[in-house]
């Protein structure tokens, strides 16, 4: 199977009660494309002042590789100034969060496994 960019779907959302939107292109759509091994797989891009508002996962962990942009992570209560390149893990049980805080799109990729 080929998804075209064109074919992708995109989503507009505020997640975990964040500031504004979060556009989602949906890489690889729900547990079926998973093989129910996860949940989610995701182009991510969070507009200059936007976030994903803290919160806890249970029962399944999310990984965030950023490409582009700068923001500052919220790794369990200790906030962490990301960029492209960086990595993040967000196990079970653990909290975590996003804000951009730069004057460009924070892009990154999305990815929630069980």
């Amino acid at each position: 199977m080929i998804r075209k960019k064109a074919d992708q779907k995109i989503e507009f959302k505020c997640i975990r009660n964040g500031n504004g939107e979060t556009e989602q292109h949906l890489i690889a759509e729900g547990v079926d494309e998973l093989y129910g091994k996860g949940r989610l797989f995701n182009r991510m891009i969070l507009a200059p002042g936007n976030s994903i508002g803290e919160h806890k996962h249970e029962g399944d962990n999310e990984i965030f590789y950023f490409l582009s942009g700068t923001g500052e992570y919220n790794d369990n209560g200790t906030f962490v100034q990301v960029e492209p390149g960086d990595t993040t893990v967000c196990n079970d049980g653990e909290m975590h969060g996003l804000v951009n805080t730069g004057d460009v799109p924070l892009e990154f990729i999305a990815l929630i496994l069980y």
